[in-house]
Order: C-alpha cells, then sequence, then structure tokens
C-alpha cells in the first residue's frame, strides 16, 4: 500500500510539473508576440523578448484611427530605476493623444506636445529618483510617414533591399563621430570610449527639451517600416536583418523571426528587444 501510494505522489508531482511547463511556454508566447493587425490594408507585426533582463522595461503599442496608422516603442533605461515606469507612462501618453487627433496637419504638434507631457509625467513620477526612457513614433497617413524620436530606439525604411535610416542616435556615440570628422579625436579613441552609448537626450531627464522630428517621408508600394529597440539591432547586423524583412512573409511571421533570431543569439547581456514591422496598405 505504501508503495502505492508513493507512485500516486510522484504522479501528481509530474503532472503538476508537466502542466507548470506548459503554461510557461504559453506565457513567453503571449509576452513576446502579439497577433498582427490588419486594418485598411495596413498589416502590423510585432514581437519582444525580455533577453537577459529581470524585467521588462520595453512598452509598445499600435492602433488606426480616422488620421492613420500609428505605431510607438519606448524602451524605458535599464540602468536607472523606474525604466518600466517611464516606458508604460509614455506609450499611454502619445496612444491617449493619438486617439484624440482629428486633423493630419496636427502631426507635428501632436509629437511635440505628447512628448512634453510624458516628459513632466515621468519627472512628476520619478519625484527626484533616476529614472527615464527612450522614444520612437510612426504615424502613416495617406500613404506619407510621420515619426519622432528621442533617445536610441530607431526606425526605418526597408525599400529595394536596403535600410533608409530616419532618425539619429541621441548619444555620446553621435557626439564622438562629429569630433572625429573634425579631428578632435581618433576613429579608435571613439570607438572604444566607454561612454558612447550613454544618452544624451531622453523622456524623464530634466534637461529634455524636444524629440527629433522629422520630414514626411512619402512611402513606396513595397516599403516596410521598422521600429526597433537597441535590444534588437544590438543583436542582429544590418545584414541579417536585411535577410530577415526580405522574406516574403506576412509582418507578423518577420517580426516573429527578428526575435527569435536575437533569443537565438543567446548573448550574455542581452537586453530587452521589441520590434514592430508595418507594411501594405499605401
Amino acid at each position: 500500500m505504501q508503495q502505492i501510494k508513493d507512485i500516486e505522489h510522484y504522479i501528481v508531482i509530474l503532472s503538476a510539473l508537466f502542466l507548470w511547463i506548459i503554461l510557461h511556454f504559453v506565457r513567453r508566447a503571449l509576452v513576446r508576440h502579439q497577433p498582427t493587425t490588419k486594418i485598411k490594408g495596413i498589416q502590423i507585426g510585432n514581437g519582444q523578448s525580455i533577453g537577459r533582463r529581470e524585467e521588462q522595461d520595453d512598452y509598445f503599442s499600435s492602433s488606426t484611427t480616422a488620421v492613420g496608422t500609428f505605431a510607438v516603442i519606448a524602451d524605458g533605461i535599464s540602468g536607472l530605476s523606474n525604466g518600466r515606469m517611464a516606458s508604460t507612462l509614455a506609450v499611454t501618453v502619445f496612444s491617449k493623444e493619438f486617439q484624440l487627433l482629428e486633423k493630419t496637419e496636427d502631426f507635428t504638434s501632436f509629437f511635440a506636445k505628447a512628448a512634453t507631457q510624458s516628459n513632466s509625467g515621468i519627472l512628476a513620477n520619478l519625484s527626484g529618483s533616476n529614472g527615464g526612457t527612450t522614444l520612437v513614433v510612426a504615424v502613416i497617413s495617406s500613404g506619407i510617414l510621420h515619426w519622432a524620436a528621442v533617445g536610441d530606439s530607431m526606425i526605418s525604411v526597408f525599400r529595394d533591399s536596403e535600410f533608409i535610416t530616419m532618425n539619429s542616435k541621441h548619444t555620446v556615440e553621435t557626439l564622438l563621430r562629429e569630433k572625429v570628422l573634425s579631428g578632435e579625436m581618433t576613429k579608435e579613441d571613439a570607438e572604444t570610449s566607454p561612454v558612447r552609448k550613454h544618452l544624451v537626450n531622453y523622456l524623464g531627464y530634466e534637461g529634455f527639451r524636444n524629440m527629433e522630428i522629422g520630414e514626411p517621408f512619402t512611402l513606396q508600394k513595397k516599403d516596410k517600416i521598422m521600429l526597433a529597440s537597441d535590444g534588437v539591432y544590438d543583436a542582429l547586423s544590418e545584414v541579417e536583418l536585411e535577410h530577415l524583412l526580405k522574406q516574403k512573409k506576412p509582418a507578423e511571421e518577420i517580426a516573429d523571426d527578428i526575435i527569435e533570431q536575437v533569443d537565438a543569439k543567446g548573448l550574455r547581456n542581452q537586453d530587452n528587444a521589441t520590434v514592430i514591422i508595418l507594411e501594405k496598405g499605401w
């Protein structure tokens, strides 16, 4: 009888373990990937990985209204506390402000207003503590890409098998590159500088003034738009990303493939990684 009880006990334990494993993988799939949104012909695919971090500080959103299709990624600064709060607050503010937008000519003021509100809100929540977030946002309206960015998250248009980078990185690296061009320092010193990846502008920064707001960009039929946090482009080379975006797959599958490639690298210091792919419909 005791042996039967022991066997039953082990069966219960194994069943619980099996159930936990199933739930674990289901949760991973839900966290890293949301279903593609397909509205008015525009496909929106997204993917996300926590990487090697203890928490997910990236936050993203997308939606479509009568004005256009909107996508945003914010990357809470992992080196500072309150990264998750900052990224969540910023994306929430931008998403709400976009829902209130009624005229296509108001995109520049929309970007500026949402950025100012986000920065003020983050600083108020920080109450003197450290924290902040990068942010990149895109709105597609009548075949035109409108965008804005702050920090080092990136937005690019993939056209004819090549990337057209929209924004610049607001990091010390950009300043060092300018010094190299002016002859103030060597290229080697710039590339090995320990502060080259430090941000010089972000939301939640006391000295924040404005975002980088780009000129409207006319899209072509086969273009694909990619928004990505640094966890994506630091893990994958431009050549690797080009290969993935060349695939004739739905935006959902391309985004999923990008995140799978990031995870497959198994980098020791892999950051949170988030990507949004938009294509067709313009």
